[in-house]
């Protein structure tokens, strides 16, 4: 009966542990305000810089852009700005409207495409 008590007891404790993992992973993501949308004929550079692997200084490269060239008509149009590849705008593309509020209030932590450390380096030479 000892034994029976002991593994009820675990499985409850780690239930209970589960909601907990959840949040810690999902804020460690970023992805817990990761559905907004900035709006890239209205945002200020600090709010383009909201948006993964962009800086300050490429978002203010977009509203520069923006002032001289006009409003975006397509989301599309953002890769005519110095520094923003198809590669990057793959990665906004989400995050991204040409009309609507700006909804984005917090940087999106880039989930990152690179790989890191002696072992992977050395797999990719193997």
């Amino acid at each position: 009966m000892r034994k029976a008590t002991m593994g009820a007891l675990l499985v409850i404790v780690s239930l209970a542990a589960l909601p907990a993992r959840a949040a810690k992973a999902a804020a460690s993501t970023g992805s817990a305000d990761a559905s907004g949308v900035i709006n890239v004929n209205s945002a200020t550079a600090e709010q383009i810089a909201f948006l993964p692997r962009v800086g300050i200084k490429l978002a203010e490269r977009v509203v520069e852009y923006r002032k001289s060239n006009g409003p975006f008509k397509k989301i599309e149009d953002l890769m005519e700005v110095k520094g923003v590849g198809e590669k990057l705008f793959v990665v906004l593309k989400p995050h991204l409207t040409v009309s609507g509020s700006t909804t984005l209030t917090q940087k999106i932590k880039s989930t990152g495409t690179r790989s890191r450390g002696r072992a992977t380096r050395a797999a990719k030479a193997a």
